[in-house]
């Protein structure tokens, strides 16, 4: 399902939490969903969900207001903070999940079993949600969230508290899921967003500041290379003066704490300073122990797109 967000905005009492924000999802796309603590992402999912409503703009779900309430049953939430009954079993909670989201009693215990294999919740399914690890809890809401076969799921933080082999089933699953439903995927661990999305979007004060694939969000974030060089030179400041020459060149370094030789060379995007520096290596003479192009992280990108 499509999902269309337009002009959305939101206010907390004096505070604008959203301005004035808009973007698509496609079927079949995973979105990556970043922003520091309070930049408006579990807000904009909400509103999505139609759990809260927004001052201005609207939603569209496949050609549906999510304001006139149609669009629940055809989506899936795993909130950050996720609410569990503690006291039931795993298998009478999604039981009773199925029959609020309106699976028919034919086919609850089909769903049942389908999402506590899913989930891998097979050896947990009838201790009590209370008796559960925090990682096995965020597999009983994936399974709640997933329990009614929804077009369209949105999943903030689904990784929290899940140990690193859990954390790579999970992204298979999601990527599995990907396949056949929109995702919008909320998380603070970027390495997950880059293994996991085909899209990222940036959320910062409330405003949409980027979006794009993480390799679009490098390029856009610096417009420039880091290459670091080790040379054999006489005289590292001579040799720094020389590489400054270079077409290109924005910046040269001495990583003087790392070694004599050593340079970080910062250069336009696009410019063949690689070649003209390896010219001229050979034109002064100076063997080439190291050519490393450093790339810009995804870390990087955020910080500099969120942070004043």
């Amino acid at each position: 399902m499509n999902v269309a967000i337009n002009g959305v905005s939101k206010h907390y009492g004096h505070q604008k939490v959203l301005d004035n924000v808009s973007f698509e999802v496609k079927p079949g796309e995973i979105l990556g969903f970043l922003g520091p603590n309070g930049a408006g992402k579990t807000t904009t999912m909400k509103i999505i969900t139609g759990y809260i409503n927004m001052d201005e703009g609207d939603v569209i779900v496949q050609g549906k207001s999510v304001k006139t309430g149609e669009t629940k049953s055809s989506i899936g939430y795993l909130p950050e903070n996720n609410p569990l009954y503690l006291d039931m079993p795993v298998v009478d909670y999604l039981r009773f999940s199925a029959k609020l989201q309106g699976v028919t009693k034919e086919k609850i215990d089909q769903r049942v079993r389908e999402m506590i294999r899913l989930t891998g919740l097979n050896k947990e399914k009838h201790k009590l949600i209370g008796e559960l690890s925090k990682g096995y809890r965020q597999r009983v809401g994936l399974a709640q969230a997933l329990i009614h076969d929804p077009e369209i799921l949105i999943l903030d933080e689904p990784t929290t508290g899940l140990d690193p082999n859990q954390i790579i089933e999970i992204r298979e699953l999601i990527k599995e899921l990907g396949k056949e439903k929109t995702v919008i995927l909320s998380t603070h661990i970027l390495p997950e967003v880059e293994a996991t999305c085909d899209r990222i979007l940036i959320i910062n004060k409330g405003k949409i500041v980027a979006n794009g694939s993480s390799e679009d969000l490098r390029q856009q974030a610096e417009g420039k290379n880091i290459l670091k060089l080790k040379l054999e030179v006489p005289d590292d400041l001579a040799a720094a003066e020389k590489l400054r020459q270079v077409p290109g060149v924005i910046d040269v370094q001495i990583s003087g704490g790392e070694g004599p030789g050593r340079f970080d060379v910062k250069s336009l995007k696009g410019s063949p300073v690689n070649r003209d520096i390896f010219g001229l290596c050979v034109q002064n003479n100076w063997p080439i122990l190291e050519m490393i192009p450093i790339e810009t992280k995804l870390e990087d990108v955020f910080r500099n797109l969120t942070t004043d």
